[in-house]
């Protein structure tokens, strides 16, 4: 990838006065200054500083799409933390009515066992008077 000069700084209009902003996402402190045209080492470093903040800027876009995905992967996880509280719920109320169901199951066995009982005394009284 070749570097280009950032918009605002030309070679041929050397401008010290003026500080356009190169990197406008950038901070002030942070930003590259104009380089001295008439000097090779200055606007080599120049051109690092740039390329150093294209891929600083790079690198906090990077941040803030990570930092969005970690609050989506913690909602997720809060829902299915949430989902999981939810489902053993309802596992300790299911075992509590099946629980239930087998104690009145028997209570509903030992009632039709008496009325039978009842019945046959009934029955014998009945007979013998």
């Amino acid at each position: 990838m070749e570097w280009e000069m950032p918009v605002g700084f030309q070679n041929d209009t050397p401008s010290e006065d003026a500080v356009p902003l190169v990197f406008p996402e950038l901070e002030q402190q942070l930003q590259p200054l104009p380089p001295c045209h008439d000097s090779v080492e200055s606007m080599q470093v120049f051109k690092q500083h740039c390329q150093i903040a294209e891929e600083y800027h790079e690198v906090k876009k990077e941040i803030a799409l990570l930092e969005e995905r970690k609050k989506e992967l913690i909602a997720k996880l809060d829902q299915a933390e949430k989902e999981k509280r939810d489902a053993a719920q309802l596992v300790r109320e299911f075992e509590a009515l099946t629980e239930e169901n087998r104690t009145l199951k028997m209570a509903q066995s030992q009632c039709v066992q008496q009325l039978e009982k009842l019945r046959i005394q009934y029955q014998k009284r009945q007979g013998s008077s």
